[in-house]
């Protein structure tokens, strides 16, 4: 039940981007609530595996998979949509591969869940620590659904665009650096204890 639900919400990513691509711009202010959903399933996977004694390494891969998939295609859109610098999703993309592929070869040697695998307790608080995998998350779901949100309002209300455009998209841009900084951050901790590991 639980990865049903993980691909359900890979399947209303795709909604979320064809409305993004496709759709006429009121149309494209459903993909708010949309976002929302996507996001809340995220911690409802999760919830579900645990209630329903259903945790699995490859749920845990599965889950850690799809967030990768749904940032990195709402960064490559927002880029490509000219709405963020094009350098956010290819550091995204540098900095994913490089962490998910130390958690995958650490979880399958010590067959464990990939956050359970930080030793140090920075490490453990930066990483795995249940409120900052939840302020990062909040952060990056703020980022997309603001832009999302902003992406039809010169059609919309283009006198309030010609006169806030300024504030609004500054306002994003700070969510997106705010976001970068703390994925840098973040990623940090993995690559220095994976290269302590093999030092050891």
């Amino acid at each position: 039940m639980a990865n049903a639900i993980t691909l359900g919400r890979l399947l209303l990513l795709w909604l979320v981007i064809l409305l993004a691509y496709r759709a006429t711009p009121a149309w494209q202010l459903f993909n708010v609530p949309l976002l929302i959903l996507v996001f809340a399933s995220d911690g409802l996977d999760g919830y579900v595996a645990r209630k329903r004694n259903e945790t699995s390494l490859f749920g845990a891969l599965f889950d850690i998979a799809a967030d990768r998939i749904v940032e990195l295609s709402l960064w490559v859109v927002l880029a490509q949509l000219a709405l963020i610098p094009a350098w956010v999703p290819l550091l995204y993309l540098a900095r994913g591969v490089l962490v998910d592929t130390i958690r995958a070869s650490g979880a399958e040697n010590q067959h464990t869940e990939p956050f359970a695998l930080m030793r140090t307790a920075i490490g453990h608080w930066l990483v795995a620590g249940r409120l900052m995998r939840i302020f990062y998350a909040v952060l990056k779901a703020v980022a997309f659904c603001w832009w999302m949100l902003l992406l039809p309002l010169p059609a919309l209300l283009p006198e309030l665009w010609a006169q806030w455009e300024w504030l609004l998209t500054g306002f994003g841009m700070l969510l997106v650096y705010l976001s970068v900084a703390l994925c840098l951050l973040r990623g940090i901790p993995v690559v220095a204890e994976f290269m302590a590991q093999r030092e050891a």
